[in-house]
């Protein structure tokens, strides 16, 4: 809806402006295309999408398979709490230095369970932002071939200007009707 007004809105200030212009005889030519039907049916924005896809699958296979891992040493840790635990309150465990032995083992487990967990969020955090910049380096030749070839079809219709459905961005104006200066 927001998209819309400011599209709509930008279309009456480039026709008023255009009305203001020193040739009245020019008419404004309004475009859209969906970007969204374009990169679904463009064969070169499928391939990237496979390539991002198949990237992801290794990132989320290598996620899964250290989680598992943490899962693992998680387990074992409380079980060897537990049983911790369990010795002392039967008596297996009765000096001092096997109790402070035992906190000491149970202490490095707690420490490396901690800092495998801080890792594992780092590495969540560092494969999002890897994919975003992957995405945006794949997609950039074929953003660039749709520019173009929006630039393209517009000049050849006389069309001045070209918005894009998706999202009201303006992907194509001719500069005879910026009034900046």
């Amino acid at each position: 809806m927001k998209n819309h007004l400011k599209l709509i809105l930008l279309i009456c200030a480039v026709t008023f402006a255009s009305m203001w212009s020193s040739d009245l005889s020019a008419q404004v030519n309004v475009g859209f295309v969906d970007s969204e039907v374009i990169i679904k049916q463009l064969p070169e924005a499928q391939q990237v999408q496979k390539n991002l896809e198949e990237l992801q699958k290794l990132y989320v296979d290598t996620i899964t398979t250290r989680e598992n891992e943490l899962k693992e040493k998680a387990e074992t840790f409380q079980t060897k709490y537990q049983q911790a635990q369990s010795d002392i309150q039967n008596g297996v465990i009765t000096s001092q230095e096997q109790i402070d032995a035992l906190q000491a083992e149970l202490g490095v487990m707690q420490t490396e369970l901690r800092t495998l967990d801080e890792g594992m969020a780092i590495y969540k955090q560092t494969v999002q932002q890897a994919l975003i910049q992957k995405q945006a380096e794949l997609f950039q030749p074929v953003k660039e071939k749709i520019t173009k070839t929006i630039e393209e079809v517009a000049k050849e219709m006389k069309i001045n200007f070209v918005f894009d459905k998706a999202d009201g961005t303006m992907l194509y104006r001719n500069k005879k009707f910026d009034i900046t200066f």
